[in-house]
């Protein structure tokens, strides 16, 4: 007994340290082992806690680049010790999360293989695999979440993505379950000397077949048609940016970012995540369009938008604010004595309504603020309900590049989904285009100020994803679940004397 939970352990060790490299860095080749550890670590909850843990510690230790917090009032001794902090809490709160999953599994094992044989182990699996992919889509709503399996496909793998057409990031993640656990079959049989040859090619036929699928449904879509666009990184350091010295140059800034985009021929002009100021007035009238990341105060609450600043005006006219508010930045309450306001220059927002749909003077489009584009099912909806493309504003400064290719691999997963081109618009990147098949184009080096430009194509077509949402992993959840009941009925029928 001792010897087995030393091994589960070391397969949670093991695989934990591949999921995390998988997570950062995206692609099959990382996750398939890991997750094929990961099966026969979850015989107990703790070593399948470990896994959990150190994946997240892994893939999410740009967290740490929020230290040195001196420039929002936290003491010089406490910055580092409360980066660290949220970093652990992060990574606890995987670790917790994938041990209950375990937990869940162990108690459904004893049922599922009463009866024995590979039925009852592969309703097992499906059962299991489900699950987590449904808990991903759950938690993609709430603060528990920002990159999980669904996404760590991306940018390595498109083609096995492109599912993600049908069946969204929860049935992404549910695949590469079930292949970490094919793997895991073929390496007991191997290890048995039993036939491991036959399930070995059964399965590498199989995910040549559902790669081929999900190529198929990354096929270009007909598009409604296209508008010239133009973006600007301001490449602002966010620890600066509130200086009296920034605060004077950002507006001159502005008008000169509305001057090359103009040259460019642009019909539009985006701007990141916080850009304006609360009732902030353009030094001149737009020339085009501006819809731009700022603050706007609703009913004595201060809000963090969308602002759109219609041509000729110089003043907002329609804006949609941000519903999720990131933990421990945007919501968390002052400490007593007023030491700081949350881990935030500005502190004390507010969240707006959930619907992401931009209604404007423009085609509608459907908006994510920051990491509000880790949730699928909101932009879904949003295209559901006429939205023809996407943007997703954000501020990701003083975070490195590792973040950078996380928001892009979440980016590319939320264009395959709901079939619509993605801008992305960030104050120091990354600023890009992410088309309706997933490919990407980048417009901007991350970290320096510019003007880019392209063509946002406007796609008037509903994907599987946005009709069905969640219906397909549900009823792979209730097929296994049923063939656990049947495999429990057939098990009490054949003991019966």
């Amino acid at each position: 007994m001792g010897n087995d939970r030393s091994l589960a352990f070391l397969q949670g060790a093991v695989g934990g340290v591949l999921a995390g490299v998988g997570l950062a860095q995206g692609g099959l080749v990382w996750m398939a082992p890991a997750l094929g550890l990961l099966w026969p670590a979850s015989r107990f909850p703790g070593a399948a806690g470990l896994w959990g843990g150190l994946a997240v510690l892994l893939s999410h230790r740009w967290l740490l680049a929020l230290h040195p917090l001196t420039w929002i009032g936290v003491p010089a001794p406490l910055s580092l010790p409360i980066a660290t902090a949220i970093w652990m809490f992060c990574a606890g709160a995987a670790a917790v999360l994938v041990a209950i999953w375990a937990w869940v599994g162990i108690g459904l094992s004893q049922i599922a293989q009463r009866q024995g044989g590979l039925r009852g182990q592969l309703s097992h699996a499906l059962v299991m695999a489900s699950l987590w992919g449904i808990t991903e889509v759950l938690l993609a709503g709430t603060p528990l979440f920002w990159i999980g399996v669904g996404g760590s496909l991306l940018p390595g793998d498109r083609p096995l993505a492109g599912l993600a057409r049908w069946i969204g990031a929860g049935g992404l993640a549910t695949v590469q379950l079930l292949i970490g656990w094919w793997l895991w079959r073929v390496a007991i049989a191997w290890r048995c000397r039993s036939n491991w040859r036959r399930p070995l090619l059964l399965g590498l036929i199989s995910l040549a077949l559902i790669h081929g699928l999900g190529w198929s449904l990354l096929r270009p879509t007909k598009e409604a048609s296209s508008v010239a666009v133009a973006l600007w990184q301001p490449a602002i350091a966010t620890r600066t940016k509130f200086s009296k010295q920034q605060q004077q140059r950002l507006p001159t800034a502005l008008q000169k970012a509305f001057d090359d985009a103009v040259e460019l021929d642009a019909e539009w002009l985006f701007a990141p995540e916080g850009t304006l100021a609360a009732k902030q007035t353009l030094l001149e009238p737009a020339p085009i369009p501006l819809l731009s990341g700022g603050f706007r105060w609703v009913q004595g609450q201060l809000r963090s938008s969308l602002l759109v600043v219609e041509p000729g005006a110089s003043l907002p006219s329609k804006a949609l604010d941000k519903h999720r508010l990131v933990p421990l930045g945007e919501w968390l309450p002052s400490l007593p004595g007023g030491a700081f306001s949350g881990l935030s220059a500005v502190g004390g927002l507010q969240p707006g309504d959930g619907s992401r749909l931009l209604r404007w003077s423009g085609p509608s489009g459907a908006v994510a603020i920051c990491y509000e584009l880790s949730d699928g099912v909101a932009l879904a909806q949003a295209v559901g309900h006429g939205a023809e493309w996407l943007v997703a504003i954000a501020n990701l400064d003083p975070y490195p590049l590792a973040l950078q290719r996380q928001f892009m691999a979440l980016a590319q997963l939320r264009s395959i989904e709901t079939a619509r081109d993605l801008l992305s618009v960030s104050n120091t990147g990354p600023s890009a285009l992410v088309l309706a098949t997933g490919q990407t184009q980048l417009l901007l080096d991350p970290f320096t100020e510019g003007v880019g430009q392209t063509e946002l194509h406007l796609h008037r077509s509903i994907s599987g994803y946005v009709r069905w949402r969640e219906v397909p992993l549900i009823g792979l959840l209730v097929i296994g679940s049923l063939g656990i009941g049947w495999s429990n009925v057939r098990s009490s029928i054949t003991s019966e004397p």
